[in-house]
């Protein structure tokens, strides 16, 4: 990946949304721009596996036991998705911030 800084030429930057190399999204911690998060309500949840695989960030872990955890907050970026899969309302939107 090219190292792109506060001085690097224009001839060196990279074209605004093109990826170079795969599987670089864990270098980029991007959650910390979210407005919304969503919080699990572990005793709501009845392990379905609706949620995880409709994360576009892949920010909901999944054990060995095949189970999901909690967020990783460090890439989830709010957008709702698993709380509207969820058909169990094991999943809330809260604004970011506020508890």
């Amino acid at each position: 990946m090219t190292e792109i800084n506060s001085k690097t030429p224009i001839e060196k930057m990279t074209i605004g949304g093109t990826i170079y190399e795969a599987g670089n999204a864990r270098e980029f911690k991007t959650g910390d721009w979210r407005s919304m998060k969503p919080v699990w309500l572990e005793e709501k949840c009845k392990q379905c596996g609706l949620c995880f695989p409709v994360c576009p960030d892949n920010a909901i872990p999944v054990g060995e036991d095949l189970k999901r955890k909690d967020y990783n907050y460090d890439y989830c970026k709010g957008c709702g998705i698993c709380a509207k899969v969820c058909p169990f309302k094991a999943i809330d939107m809260k604004e970011e911030g506020v508890e």
